[in-house]
């Protein structure tokens, strides 16, 4: 059984922090927000047992990967670029390449934009999103007492003060308030929410702001995990990870030749039922319709009473579904 190693690479003009376990045919994993490669650890090493090369990178803003400190370095295009530069960088003609949370944008784009390089992709919480007529962010819900959360992350220095004035508990109640174990509201229904109450944040609140945290933590999550995030955090900062959310409206400018183009590799999609992102607007409909946008879609699983943390939280099951659908390509 290989070991999990690490090094550094150069892609893209930055200098990017990968783990990787296993020899074989390569399958790319990235993360969301806020996390860390630390995120597949699961996964690492159930696909090199299976014979895959799975590295998982410290997203572009994270961990010990460069942190730009311009805003506009945080781009689409600079996301899919560091993948591709990442395959160059280990001399891989071609990858598997899969996402959750924020990282399933950048593996559905990569698969948009560069399907020579990307033969197959997968999407965990977050699926493929065709590009709206309008704005990103003229769209998002607000009102005179809320606002979505992605509207909160967009004025520089915000969420940052917040987010990092108790770093440790930032991560757990994040990752608490996320997952399938936290309580829902009986009216919201199993997906924990109707569109015109999820992910909203207070005016004059914050986003992690007046939650109880758990004193136990669930079964799938350790205090060395939370001890891992929060180091990683306590280093670095979040300005890296918000500042992806403060390019939503740039990306949607720079990839209008995009509109109406459809994801033509293999896809595999990955939700949990108590997953909060799929009660988000309009988010039932593309589920519904993904099919439509991703023509290869071969399967669509969604894992009962699982959150958002998916490859966390249900690790066997994304494991048993990732290597199903890779020893089928």
């Amino acid at each position: 059984m290989s070991e999990l190693k690490h090094r550094v690479v150069e892609t893209n003009g930055i200098r990017m922090h990968l783990a990787e376990r296993g020899e074989g045919p390569l399958v790319l994993m990235c993360h969301g927000f806020p996390e860390s490669w630390y995120s597949w650890r699961h996964q690492l090493e159930a696909l090199a047992e299976a014979g895959f090369h799975a590295v998982a990178p410290d997203m572009r803003g994270y961990g010990q990967t460069d942190r730009p400190e311009q805003i506009d370095q945080y781009t689409m295009l600079h996301l899919v670029g560091d993948m591709v530069g990442v395959l160059d960088a280990l001399g891989a003609e071609t990858a598997v390449i899969a996402g959750h949370d924020w990282g399933a944008p950048v593996a559905w784009h990569s698969a948009l934009l560069r399907p020579d390089r990307f033969r197959a992709v997968i999407g965990l919480s977050v699926p493929f999103t065709p590009r709206g007529r309008s704005r990103p962010t003229t769209v998002m819900p607000q009102n005179e007492e809320a606002q979505f959360y992605q509207l909160y992350f967009q004025t520089p220095g915000v969420a940052e003060a917040e987010l990092e004035r108790d770093v440790r508990m930032t991560i757990r109640s994040v990752l608490y308030w996320g997952s399938g174990d936290a309580p829902r509201r009986e009216s919201a229904g199993a997906s924990g929410g109707d569109a015109g109450n999820v992910g909203m944040v207070r005016r004059g609140g914050g986003f992690v702001s007046g939650r109880a945290i758990s004193t136990a933590l669930p079964a799938w999550l350790t205090e060395a995990d939370v001890d891992f995030y929060a180091g990683e955090f306590t280093r670095t900062g979040f300005r890296g990870g918000l500042n992806w959310y403060r390019n939503i409206d740039r990306n949607w400018e720079l990839l209008g030749s995009m509109a109406g183009a459809r994801v033509t590799i293999p896809a595999l999609y990955v939700a949990g039922d108590r997953d909060l992102v799929t009660a988000f607007r309009g988010m039932s409909g593309v589920i519904e319709n993904l099919s439509k946008f991703v023509p290869q879609l071969r399967r669509t699983l969604k894992l009962p009473g699982c959150g958002h943390w998916t490859q966390q939280e249900r690790a066997r099951e994304v494991n048993d579904a990732m290597i199903n659908f890779l020893r089928q390509l």
